[in-house]
C-alpha cells in the first residue's frame, strides 16, 4: 500500500470531522439564536415577561413574536380556547395526529371553549395518551383576559402568552417557552437537538394560524342573518 492510499481515510476523516464542526458551530451560533428568537426584537427577547418567575433554573429560554392586524380582543379568544379537545393548537395538526394526539383545529370561535380561570388544565393530547399526564397536561397559572395567558407544565417549565397592543387595531402576540433543567445528558442533547427544532416548527405554524384567524375575523364584519 502506497503512502498517498494510506493517508487518504485518514484525510477523509479530518474532512469528515471538520465539515461536522462548521455544522456544529453554524447551528449553535446561527441557527439555534435564530429559532428561539424568531419574529422578536432584542427587547422583547430580553425583556421580563409574565411567568418568568414561577422558573428560578433555566435550561432553555424561546421567545418568539408576531404582529397580528387586530385589536387584542380579537386575538383573545383564539389563544383562550388552545388545548386538544377544545380548538387545538392552530398548527401541523396532521403531524400531531401522526403520534396519536388527536388535535382537531378549529376555523371559529367557541363559545364553550372561552371560559378557562388560573389552575384549569389545558391538554396536549387525550387523557388517555400513551404517556400519560401530567406529562401531557398543563395548568394554567396566570390568567389577564386580553392580555396574559401563562401554562406550566409538570416539571415547571412555563409557556407564556402575551397580548400587546402597539397600535389602534394592531398586536404584538410574544410567546415564551422557558424548560426546567434536565438532568441526564441523554435528555439534554434530545432536547437540543430534537425538541427545539421541532417546537419551533409547530410553535412559528400556530403563531400565523392565530394572526390569520384573528385578522380575518377582525376584517369580516359580522353577517346580519
Amino acid at each position: 500500500m502506497t503512502d498517498s492510499s494510506r493517508r487518504l481515510p485518514t484525510l477523509r476523516r479530518a474532512v469528515a470531522l471538520a465539515a461536522l464542526a462548521f455544522a456544529t458551530a453554524v447551528y449553535r451560533y446561527v441557527i439555534r439564536p435564530w429559532h428561539l428568537s424568531w419574529g422578536a426584537t432584542t427587547a422583547e427577547r430580553r425583556a421580563p415577561l409574565p411567568g418568568d418567575e414561577l422558573l428560578d433554573d433555566v435550561h432553555a429560554e424561546s421567545t418568539r413574536a408576531v404582529t397580528i392586524a387586530a385589536p387584542p380582543s380579537e386575538v383573545w379568544p383564539w389563544l383562550v380556547q388552545l388545548g386538544q379537545g377544545r380548538a387545538g393548537f392552530y398548527s401541523y395538526d396532521w403531524l400531531e395526529n401522526l403520534v396519536g394526539a388527536d388535535i382537531h383545529n378549529a376555523d371559529r370561535i367557541l363559545p364553550d371553549e372561552q371560559r378557562l380561570a388560573p389552575a384549569d388544565t389545558v391538554r396536549l393530547a387525550p387523557e388517555d395518551y400513551f404517556v400519560r399526564p401530567p406529562v401531557t397536561t398543563l395548568t394554567v397559572r396566570e390568567l389577564d383576559a386580553e392580555r396574559i395567558l401563562v401554562l406550566q407544565g409538570f416539571d415547571g417549565g412555563t409557556w407564556a402568552f402575551v397580548l400587546e397592543p402597539i397600535a389602534e387595531g394592531t398586536t404584538r402576540l410574544l410567546v415564551r417557552s422557558r424548560a426546567a433543567p434536565i438532568r441526564r445528558r441523554v435528555g439534554r442533547l434530545s432536547h437540543y437537538l430534537l425538541y427545539e427544532p421541532a417546537h419551533f416548527l409547530m410553535e412559528r405554524k400556530m403563531l400565523f394560524g392565530i394572526k390569520a384567524r384573528a385578522e380575518r375575523a377582525y376584517s369580516s364584519p359580522p353577517s346580519d342573518s
